[in-house]
């Protein structure tokens, strides 16, 4: 009897999930026939069942579009949960980007969550001593600067060195649809870059996952235990909208497709909006020269950003929230004509870079600080950038789960 109420049950959250998702008729996107990952509960609750599990989630480790957290789900399951690791932003996505999560209790559930954002990047052997398997569940925006890759690379690294088998499930990535950018410089590695890719590397968590193992890049050549399930119905040519914000700066899907292109000027003396309403959708600076034009704010301190660059300083700049959709979705690269434009309407030229190597860190070169400063324009720029991201397309391949983009 208890089997066939566990089964009932998980039947009836996924009818009620395709009952909810069937009344998504927005045409840009394809959501009513993707199916993520942690909606197939039927596939991966067979390896959960009778086991003590730990969950890397966050706000975005939905199952149903009443924002029902995965963990809630699991437990109401009857799935063991004994801990959950909180990546950048925390369990709850509520935390400044950069700020230190620390250690808690979650208070609606009562799982103690340990931080891997802050003094450690992943669980020690402390942590996982109790854990009998671990599960990775959170929306990426699929590019390299986005720090959960970074947790994920952690994690399946603690996961080979303590032999702990890792369950991902997998979710579109917003800006699969392509590849672009500037391939890392083993030079710049950083959390906000810790791989030879390129900056929009147009792989899900899962295909990303399963090239670290294939390619050895872990720490020690080590191989993760991984299993991976699978979006349905999903391509490199879908698009679909996400159903939580990422991350509190990311607040929509215009900024989701903007920020691989507008993410540079954190590394320069112009804001990209954070301490507004229109984060990752705008860009400005006290000095860049304003014109009849120019777009104008002040930032200030908000939700996801207490203490925003420039705070209370009058911007002058550019509105990109009026681009469409269409238009984003259809741009299939990173606009350089933003950091240029910014950089030739700026006095004086060299306040622009920050005087930290941040810039390079972002950019994942010293080439393009140069290129900027040297004038030159975005078909100089996307060309000498070419060579690395055909290479890099020749690997992905190898580790694609979906259809590709041609």
């Amino acid at each position: 009897m208890a089997n066939v109420k566990f089964f009932f049950a998980i039947t009836l959250i996924c009818f009620k999930f395709s009952a909810l998702n069937a009344q998504n008729t927005n045409k840009l996107y394809q959501n009513d026939v993707i199916h993520v990952g942690a909606e197939r509960l039927t596939t991966y609750l067979p390896l959960l069942k009778n086991k003590n599990v730990g969950m890397v989630v966050n706000q975005t480790s939905i199952i149903e579009r009443t924002q029902t957290s995965i963990v809630d789900t699991l437990l109401r399951l009857g799935i063991t949960i004994k801990k959950i690791f909180a990546p950048e932003h925390g369990f709850r996505g509520k935390a400044d980007a950069g700020e230190h999560i620390e250690n808690t209790v979650d208070a609606k559930t009562g799982v103690p969550i340990v931080s891997i954002y802050g003094k450690k990047h992943a669980p020690n052997e402390t942590d996982l001593k109790n854990i009998d398997v671990l599960v990775f569940d959170i929306q990426d925006v699929g590019v390299r600067f986005y720090t959960y890759i970074s947790t994920l690379e952690y994690l399946m690294a603690a996961c080979a060195q303590y032999q702990k088998p890792l369950i991902i499930l997998d979710r579109p990535n917003p800006n699969g649809h392509y590849v672009d950018g500037a391939v890392l410089n083993k030079t710049y590695k950083s959390f906000i870059g810790m791989q030879s890719i390129p900056i929009v590397y147009g792989m899900t968590i899962g295909e990303y996952a399963t090239m670290l193992n294939g390619e050895k890049w872990l720490a020690d050549n080590a191989k993760c235990d991984l299993t991976v399930i699978t979006c349905e119905n999903y391509s490199h040519t879908s698009f679909y909208k996400l159903p939580v914000n990422p991350s509190p700066n990311l607040p929509n899907m215009k900024a989701i497709y903007l920020y691989p292109s507008l993410c540079f000027f954190e590394g320069t003396d112009v804001s990209c909006g954070r301490g507004t309403n229109k984060q990752f959708q705008i860009y400005g600076s006290p000095n860049i020269k304003p014109s009849k034009a120019s777009f104008t704010f002040t930032p200030r301190p908000n939700e996801g950003a207490k203490d925003p660059y420039l705070n209370g300083k009058l911007c002058y700049g550019k509105d990109l929230s009026t681009l469409t959709i269409t238009q984003l979705q259809r741009m299939k690269k990173i606009d350089m004509s933003f950091l240029i434009a910014a950089y030739t309407h700026y006095t004086p030229k060299d306040s622009f870079f920050l005087k930290s190597n941040f810039f390079e860190k972002l950019a994942g070169t010293d080439n393009l600080r140069q290129q900027i400063k040297d004038k030159k324009c975005e078909k100089d720029i996307k060309k000498s950038e070419q060579k690395g991201i055909e290479d890099f397309k020749k690997i992905r391949k190898k580790y694609l789960l979906y259809p590709d983009f041609k």
